[in-house]
C-alpha cells in the first residue's frame, strides 16, 4: 500500500464506552401504577437518589396519599396527569390492567419513554408461572399499543420490601435494560444507575424481553425456599 493509499483509508472511530452514560438527573419521571408495591419501591428509591417523581393512579387522591407518605419531593396525580407532566414514564400496573391502562393513555404518552416493568405471570398451587402475551411479551405489548412513543423494558427483578426499606441504603442488584434505540436504553441504564448499589445493563432488544420478564417466576420461587428478596448480578461485566 502507498502511502497515498494510506492518506485515503478513513480512520476507524474508537468504539464507545458502554459505561458512558447520559446524565438524566433532570428527567421528571411518572411512575404508573406508583401506589402498588413495586411501582411505590420504585419511586422512593429514585425520589430518594435525587430524581423529581410523580406517582399515578387511576385516583388522583389516592396517589397524592401515597406520595405523602413517600416524601422527598415525590408528588402524586391520576395517571393522565402523571404522564404528561414525565419526561420518563415507568409501567408498574398489575398485569391484568396493562393493556387497558396503556390503550387510555396513548395521547398522554405520546413522544414519551416508556419503562415497561411489568411481568405476566400466573398463580396455581405450584406457584408462579410465566404468562406469554400474544405480542410476546409486556414490553412489546406496550410497544404495540403506543405507536407514538418508545418503549423500553427494564426493572423486573427487583424486590418491592427491599425498595420500601428506609433502613437499607443500597440495593445490590443489576438490572436488565431491553430496547430499540441505543440512546434509550442507555437514559434508562443511568437512571438505574442513580440507586446506590443498582446498576444498569444493556441485554438485547424488545423480543427478548420474554424471558427477562419470566425469570422473576424462578426468582419468586427462589425467594420462597430461601425466605429471600433475592434480585440478580451479572458477572464478568
Amino acid at each position: 500500500m502507498t502511502s497515498t493509499d494510506s492518506a485515503q483509508t478513513p480512520a476507524k472511530a474508537p468504539a464507545k464506552d458502554p459505561w458512558d452514560l447520559p446524565d438524566v438527573s433532570g428527567y421528571v419521571v411518572g411512575v404508573l401504577g406508583g401506589t402498588g408495591p413495586q411501582g411505590k419501591g420504585l419511586a422512593y428509591r429514585l425520589a430518594r437518589a435525587g430524581q423529581k417523581v410523580i406517582i399515578g393512579s387511576r385516583a388522583a387522591e389516592r396517589a397524592r396519599a401515597a406520595a405523602e407518605e413517600l416524601g422527598h419531593g415525590v408528588e402524586g396525580a391520576d395517571n393522565a396527569e402523571t404522564a404528561r407532566r414525565s419526561d420518563i414514564v415507568i409501567v408498574a400496573v398489575p398485569w391484568d390492567g396493562h393493556g387497558d391502562t396503556l390503550k387510555s393513555l396513548r395521547g398522554e404518552l405520546a413522544g414519551k419513554l416508556v419503562v415497561d416493568c411489568v411481568n405476566p405471570l400466573g398463580f396455581d398451587k405450584k406457584g408462579a408461572y410465566a404468562l406469554k402475551p400474544e405480542e410476546g411479551s409486556a414490553a412489546e405489548q406496550a410497544a404495540a399499543l403506543l405507536p407514538d412513543s418508545r418503549v423500553a423494558a427494564a426493572f423486573h427483578h427487583l424486590s418491592a420490601v427491599l425498595l420500601q426499606d428506609p433502613a437499607i441504603e443500597q440495593i445490590d442488584t443489576d438490572v436488565m435494560v431491553l430496547g430499540e434505540e441505543r440512546a434509550d436504553v442507555e437514559i434508562v441504564q443511568a437512571l438505574a444507575g442513580r440507586i446506590p448499589g443498582m446498576r444498569g445493563i444493556f441485554a438485547g432488544r424488545l423480543r427478548g424481553a420474554h424471558q427477562v420478564e419470566s425469570l422473576v417466576a424462578n426468582l419468586i420461587a427462589v425467594n420462597r425456599r430461601y425466605k429471600a428478596h433475592a434480585g440478580l448480578r451479572l458477572t464478568d461485566v
